[in-house]
């Protein structure tokens, strides 16, 4: 079984295709580097990542695929599932197997790489739709609002410009607790931000919480009568917790006013 260790970035994907064609060989399996190696491991190849052979088969795909299987092979790596290395490899080194301007394999879901892929794709892009959906922001005392989540996958960048569009005349903090970064939003740009010093934070990591000495009065108000609404329009004869869980997983709850 021959081996790749990459680092495990869509990059390390695409600089592991690069090698593969310039050393004429296909990889069984890829594996990040410092994980454990398969049993039936007989050759390893270390794939060392390299921005310009990266774009170079980045550029290839464009001339190959269409602009939806670019963004599905993109969106599937906000995943960050350590399976999805492997197949996404075999998609994109089966892509440059077919002449250029022949039909692309990419809607050949009997293929079990392009299917992986896919379904993967459909499952980041369902949780940047819950994101956008369960999403609950709380205005600050300065004006800004703040909005904790920790989804499975990594869509924070998936929906930055959803909330700039929806929210465009108010400063926002869209911020990642299980990736330590988040978007903060001025009212003209949107930066990527992170903080050194986690202990000063004016909020709670785990509730996604602001602080009550940072929380602006009418939100306390707010809350208050958002809670006092949904327990209102709540019908008790027609409650269906197993339905709800399936619209709403528990592990959303956390940061939504209405579970609190």
């Amino acid at each position: 079984m021959l081996v790749y260790t990459i680092n495990r970035t869509l990059d390390g994907v695409l600089s592991a295709v690069f090698d593969a064609y310039s050393l004429h060989q296909l990889p069984d399996l890829l594996v990040g580097k410092g994980e454990p190696l398969s049993l039936f491991c007989e050759e390893v190849h270390e794939v060392m990542t390299a921005d310009d052979r990266a774009q170079r088969v980045w550029a290839g795909l464009e001339k190959r695929v269409s602009k939806e299987a670019m963004r599905l092979l993109a969106v599937s790596y906000q995943s960050e599932l350590p399976e999805l290395d492997t197949p996404l490899f075999h998609y994109i080194y089966k892509v440059f197997q077919q002449p250029v301007g022949t039909r692309s394999i990419e809607r050949n879901f009997s293929d079990p790489d392009v299917l992986t892929v896919t379904n993967i794709y459909r499952k980041v892009m369902h949780e940047r739709l819950r994101m956008m959906q369960f999403v609950r922001f709380q205005k600050a005392k300065d004006g800004t609002y703040l909005g904790v989540v920790s989804p499975d996958h990594n869509v924070l960048p998936l929906v930055v410009n959803h909330f700039q569009d929806r929210f465009g005349t108010q400063p926002w903090l869209l911020y990642d607790a299980k990736r330590r970064y988040g978007f903060y939003y001025d009212q003209q740009e949107v930066t990527r931000i992170t903080f050194q010093d986690e202990d000063t934070l004016p909020f709670d990591l785990d509730s996604g919480k602001l602080n009550d000495e940072v929380l602006s009065e009418d939100d306390k108000l707010f809350q208050d009568l958002w809670r006092t609404y949904f327990k209102a329009i709540c019908i008790r004869e027609r409650m269906n917790p197993k339905k709800q869980l399936n619209d709403m997983p528990r592990r959303y709850w956390k940061y939504m006013t209405e579970k609190q």
